[in-house]
């Protein structure tokens, strides 16, 4: 407990701010530690990368409800944002040009609010039984925004993942802890690169 005029010694880590869905809450996992965004903030630490993770993933979040509460994430200070939306939209059919317009929206206005902020799309796929002319539509969505506003691309944070029964929990949606891991190890080279070119900066 920090009692009265004790002083908080101040984290000057880098903050990395997870904007997602129940893929980011962890949602079906025993513990916090097991979500992707932990095992990232765990290979960071081991690799003498240290941040300072925030976990802003909310279950069943669509990229327009990402938008809706992105004053409110920004609150406090962000050096890099992951952007983990879509899924819910695929998953519910959305027009691809929505997510496209909520994706870019939520760039642009990261970057008013803190114009050094580094933004990382992280890429999803629509399920299958959508037909081939919205899944190719969704897929390019992610690719383009990164394109486009310059942001870095995980090209698909499910790698590997989506469709493996063994890394999935029962829903075959949410992946297991392990699954978790597969997506950490998908995401950490973008996140790795991000945080070199942040600490080259520092003078």
């Amino acid at each position: 407990m920090v009692t009265s005029g004790a002083r908080v010694p101040s984290d000057d880590r880098p903050a990395v701010v997870f904007l997602g869905t129940s893929l980011t809450a962890g949602l079906g996992l025993d513990r916090d530690a097991e979500t992707y965004v932990s095992r990232l903030a765990e290979m960071a630490d081991s690799a003498g990368k240290s941040f300072r993770g925030v976990n802003a993933g909310v279950s069943g979040e669509t990229s327009a409800g990402g938008l809706r509460r992105l004053d409110w994430v920004l609150r406090e200070p962000v050096d890099i944002l992951v952007l983990e939306l879509g899924a819910n939209d695929g998953l519910r059919g959305h027009d691809p040009s929505a997510l496209e317009d909520n994706l870019t929206q939520i760039v642009r206005r990261t970057r008013t609010r803190y114009p050094d902020a580094r933004v990382i799309v992280a890429g999803m796929e629509a399920p299958p039984n959508l037909g081939e002319a919205y899944t190719a539509a969704f897929r390019r969505v992610f690719a383009e925004v990164a394109d486009r506003e310059g942001t870095e691309l995980v090209p698909f944070l499910l790698e590997g993942v989506a469709g493996v029964a063994e890394l999935n929990q029962d829903d075959r949606i949410h992946p297991t802890a392990e699954g978790h891991r597969r997506m950490a190890v998908n995401a950490w080279p973008v996140l790795e690169a991000v945080l070199d070119d942040l600490e080259a900066r520092v003078p």
